[in-house]
């Protein structure tokens, strides 16, 4: 490990550090051997519940397994054996729903990429139960979305939200569509952008072209391209601030596999991705002992990808859940400072033209027939600071 990949990581737990070494090391018996000191003093417990929260349990497990020291309670191994097991069946689950959904997908016509979810845990980890997936998320392009939708409704699922929208901005300030099946409890998440608005990012039939085909799930289930996914996992994982570890392992085990550094480096300067993906090379170098190729590496000396990696170390310390609000008031106050940070500036001056755009709650404020909604765009600046007053919702 060189300087370059180095953070300060005074903050991070007893808990924690031992998670991480233990991710890292490809024999725990030899690490229980050499450093006996890092299984010292652990409080098991959390040990277990920061294992759970960093959804890193299925690829930890294995490892424990086959470990002969004894410096890891017995309950502990119990307990992520249980994990492990229902995880498995969990996978299989989505797995068979995954064959299914694209098969079905390819009957109608409708092209699908599956960005998550068990392909994922395939192609990274060679075995669907080393990785957990709560749902599955794929993409379809735009002008079949309705088709899709209509298409789930079909097969018993249940949209979950409704986005309001007026001038049809939810087009490029949403990103995806939930759905739930009341009956096997299986999420859906339907994309039509890899992340939400605005921002520039690689459309559909540009990813179509780059993706792949699921060996284990046959010819109807294809995902991203190799590049393509490294732009989606660190815009992901950066967008929450990597206070997963989970997401950070899917970079490493990424890495290992060495995709094309050249086009890489073009995706990721095409779509302002470079500081965060410096970001989450230093953070998986360090944190994780991930390979960065020397090609990839002056993105890791950039000042901003510095700074932005030791910012997530606020998150890696603490069991946060960024979609679980309300936050405490320390985490709150972290993120609303991070989320600008990790922006370039055309990306911030993107999202300031966004709130230039007429949002729903405008239209609630002041309704107006349909065909004069174009009057929002200059009441604007007016509905906003008069719903400021009052103090109502702005979305």
């Amino acid at each position: 490990m060189t300087d370059r990949y180095t953070l300060d990581k005074g903050s991070l737990s007893k808990e924690i550090s031992l998670l991480l070494h233990l991710l890292t090391t490809d024999s725990p018996d030899e690490l229980a051997q050499q450093n006996p000191e890092t299984f010292t003093e652990i409080d098991w417990k959390l040990f277990i519940r920061l294992t759970l929260h960093h959804r890193v349990f299925p690829f930890l497990y294995p490892k424990l397994s086959r470990m002969h020291n004894q410096l890891i309670p017995a309950h502990v191994s119990e307990r992520l054996q249980q994990e492990y097991r229902s995880n498995t069946v969990r996978m299989l689950q989505l797995s068979g729903e995954m064959a299914r959904i694209g098969k079905e997908l390819n009957k109608l016509g409708i092209r699908s990429l599956f960005l998550k979810g068990p392909v994922l845990a395939e192609d990274l980890y060679g075995d669907f139960s080393l990785r957990t997936s709560r749902d599955l998320d794929f993409m379809v392009p735009i002008d079949r979305l309705a088709e899709t939708e209509n298409f789930l409704l079909r097969q018993g699922y249940e949209k979950i939200e409704v986005y309001e929208s007026i001038l049809g901005d939810w087009k490029w300030r949403e990103h995806h569509l939930t759905f739930n099946h009341p009956d096997s409890k299986i999420k859906l998440e339907v994309h039509w952008r890899l992340g939400p608005g605005p921002s520039a990012e690689p459309d559909f039939a540009e990813l179509w072209k780059n993706a792949r085909t699921s060996t284990l799930l046959g010819s109807d289930v294809r995902y991203l391209g190799r590049e393509d996914l490294f732009l989606f996992l660190v815009s992901h994982g950066a967008r929450h601030a990597w206070s997963r570890l989970r997401w950070l392992l899917d970079i490493k085990m990424l890495l290992l596999q060495q995709p094309d550094n050249e086009q890489l480096l073009r995706l990721l300067k095409q779509y302002n991705c470079e500081a965060i993906a410096g970001q989450t090379l230093i953070l998986a170098a360090d944190l994780l002992g991930a390979p960065v190729n020397d090609r990839l590496s002056a993105l890791t000396e950039k000042p901003k990808a510095k700074r932005l990696a030791q910012d997530a170390i606020f998150y890696v310390a603490r069991m946060v859940n960024l979609n679980d609000p309300p936050l405490e008031p320390e985490v709150e106050l972290h993120f609303k400072a991070y989320k600008p940070a990790i922006l370039t500036t055309r990306n911030r001056l993107l999202r300031a033209a966004g709130f230039l755009y007429p949002y729903a709650a405008d239209a609630r404020t002041l309704p107006l027939p349909k065909p004069l909604h174009v009057l929002y765009f200059p009441l604007r600046p007016f509905l906003w600071s008069w719903r400021k007053v009052t103090g109502r919702e702005e979305t």
